[in-house]
């Protein structure tokens, strides 16, 4: 196959762009710092608890079980929903369905504002969160349709600089909102976070139908007049693509490699603004600075990896990769409270890989998997391996962190995880030269 056009492949970037907003404002930054001030009725030992549906919760841990709910709805639905998509070639119009709703859910966070309405807090965190992810999984089974396999390294990299660039922009705006109200008319600080949730709403819905509008129709992998009931003919198409990967030893040990690593990239990710602010007791500007930087950062990180993978390989990329992961672990149990360069420092390292271990687990995925149609299924595994992975790491890290009364075992665990990652990163290493030699 060819390379799309540069309209298309520019287009389909622009979804990250219009997507990673969310997950940088609402994610990492602002929403979790703000809920974490709002989310608490008591305080002990240093520890907020909050009450919520009749249990009292510590609420960096509650808010961890709510991240780890959403993504659990995410892994049940989205192999359903995929082999529709890709059976009756309507994947733009569930891209669509799930990026709008979840824009409507980010607005809607505006009326968060005090620990009466944290039922509003958590159900739109719960919503927006589905469809973020729900709609990435669409938009990443195109890379395999508009680029050939040897730009898809290339390409992909392109999407998360997309997204990076366009997530500090607004952040950077959504900062000035918080840290400079008055210069917007804002009263305080928690109206200016309550702004910036509706900032992201509009430009996630904004940018999102301009992408929307660039990409290819997809083909149809399934007739329109094959009989039977279409919920029915999208689980045979799941077991289709299961039984194909049930055959192919490579692919199947790269999914378990990722099943691991990945649940230590995800949970670092959603758990690093409250691992910051509540158990190193950075203050909020310099946290929010520290995640800017992570951005920046990962831009030329995930362009770094995807040349070292052309030169050394997808799969010894992405083990140097991992065990830098096991570093940097080690390295945040170890940092001290109050201790900002050096959480400026670990920062720094973690953007550098967090962007090239995204972009090159999504292309070397899409050169593993067969030449098919049914790209939306396929990935749907992928994604559904993801969410699992991050399920898993989100309740352990809030159990743990319950347990304890500390975040730090927390992240040895996650360190654990990248570890068994790695060894089954070699394991398919292995297995691949054997079946090219």
């Amino acid at each position: 196959m060819q390379t799309a056009s540069k309209k298309v492949i520019n287009g389909w970037a622009m979804f990250d762009w219009a997507n990673s907003v969310y997950n940088l404002v609402i994610t990492s930054t602002i929403f979790p710092a703000y809920f974490e001030s709002i989310a608490s009725e008591r305080t002990e030992n240093g520890i907020s608890y909050v009450r919520f549906m009749g249990r009292e919760f510590v609420n960096t841990s509650l808010y961890n079980y709510a991240l780890g709910f959403a993504l659990l709805i995410v892994a049940l639905i989205l192999p359903l929903l995929t082999s529709i998509a890709d059976y009756k070639g309507n994947k733009k119009g569930f891209m669509a369905f799930f990026f709008t709703t979840g824009s409507i859910a980010c607005s809607m966070m505006f009326f968060f504002k005090d620990i009466h309405s944290l039922w509003v807090g958590i159900a739109c965190m719960i919503v927006a969160c589905i469809c973020f992810w729900s709609s990435y999984v669409f938009s990443n089974s195109f890379l395999p349709e508009i680029a050939s396999p040897e730009d898809r390294d290339r390409v992909s990299a392109k999407g998360f600089a997309y997204g990076y660039v366009g997530s500090v922009l607004l952040q950077v705006i959504c900062f000035a909102f918080v840290m400079k109200g008055d210069w917007f008319g804002i009263a305080n600080e928690g109206e200016g976070s309550r702004v910036s949730f509706l900032a992201v709403g509009i430009w996630w819905l904004g940018f999102g139908y301009f992408s929307l509008a660039r990409l290819p129709k997809p083909v149809a992998a399934g007739s329109s007049s094959a009989p039977g009931n279409i919920i029915t003919n999208g689980y045979k198409e799941l077991r289709k693509v299961w039984n194909q990967l049930r055959h192919m030893p490579v692919i199947k040990r790269y999914l378990g490699a990722f099943f691991f690593y990945n649940m230590g990239v995800q949970t670092v990710m959603l758990a690093a603004t409250l691992y910051g602010k509540k158990e190193l007791e950075i203050p909020v500007t310099n946290l929010i600075i520290a995640i800017l930087l992570i951005q920046l950062v990962a831009i030329p990180g995930a362009y770094f990896i995807s040349k070292l993978s052309g030169r050394i390989g997808n799969f010894k990329a992405l083990m140097m990769v991992v065990f830098f992961w096991v570093l940097i672990c080690i390295a945040a149990y170890f940092i001290p409270k109050g201790a900002i360069v050096q959480f400026y420092i670990l920062g720094a390292c973690v953007g550098f890989v967090m962007g090239g271990i995204q972009s090159l687990s999504r292309s070397t995925y899409s050169k593993l998997m067969p030449e098919t149609k049914d790209t939306a299924s396929f990935f749907s595994f992928y994604d559904v391996t993801e969410k699992i992975a991050v399920v898993i790491g989100m309740f352990s890290f809030g159990y743990i962190t319950e347990l304890t009364g500390s975040q730090r075992g927390s992240v040895l665990a996650l360190m654990i995880f990248f570890f068994i990652g790695l060894l089954i990163l070699f394991s398919a290493l292995k297995k691949q030269q054997a079946e090219q030699s």
